[in-house]
C-alpha cells in the first residue's frame, strides 16, 4: 500500500479552488497522465456520483472509473477508483488561510500486479508526480485569476465506453 500526503497553499478563495478542483473536467489541465475526464451523471459531483477518466501511466493507456465518497462544498471533496489499474482512494480538505487557501491531500493507492514493479519504486514516482501536479495547479490557479470551472463536457459519455 503506498500513502501519501502532501499540502499546498493557493493565493485564491477557497471556492475557486474547491470549485475547479472538484469538476473532473478538469482534471487534464493539472494532472499529469490525464487526457480526458467526464461525469458519468448530470450535475454537480456529489457523494454516490461518478466519473470516468483516460488517461495513460507508466506507458499503459487506461480506463478508470471513480465514485465520489465525500463532498463537502469548500471543505472536503474524495473518491475511490472502482475500475482501473490502480486500487485507490483520495481525498482533499480545503482550509481558509489568510490570503488564500491550504489544500491538503491523502492518496492510499494499491497497485494490482498490472505493473509488475516494485511498489517502492511506483510510490517514489507518483510522489513526485503529485507535487508537480500541485505546482502547476497553484499556477493555474494563480495565474489565471478568473479560471472557468468546465461547464460542459468536451466529449459525451458514449465516447467514454
Amino acid at each position: 500500500m503506498i500513502n501519501l500526503n502532501m499540502s499546498m497553499m493557493i493565493y485564491q478563495p477557497v471556492r475557486q479552488v474547491f470549485d475547479f478542483v472538484s469538476t473532473p473536467e478538469n482534471d487534464f489541465q493539472w494532472q499529469a497522465g490525464t487526457l480526458a475526464t467526464a461525469r458519468l451523471s448530470e450535475g454537480v459531483s456529489n457523494r454516490g456520483t461518478f466519473f470516468r477518466s483516460i488517461g495513460h501511466l507508466m506507458g499503459q493507456r487506461n480506463l478508470s472509473t471513480f465514485e465520489v465518497t465525500e463532498y463537502e462544498q469548500n471543505k472536503k471533496y474524495g473518491f475511490k477508483s472502482l475500475s482501473g489499474p490502480l486500487h485507490s482512494q483520495t481525498s482533499y480538505t480545503f482550509e481558509v488561510t489568510d490570503g488564500g487557501t491550504k489544500i491538503n491531500i491523502s492518496t492510499q493507492v494499491n497497485a494490482i500486479n498490472f505493473f509488475q514493479v516494485d511498489q517502492g519504486v511506483l510510490g517514489k514516482k507518483m510522489k513526485e508526480q503529485l507535487k508537480e501536479n500541485l505546482a502547476v495547479l497553484k499556477d493555474l490557479l494563480e495565474v489565471k485569476r478568473n479560471l472557468p470551472v468546465a461547464e460542459t463536457n468536451s466529449f459525451t459519455n458514449r465516447n467514454m465506453s
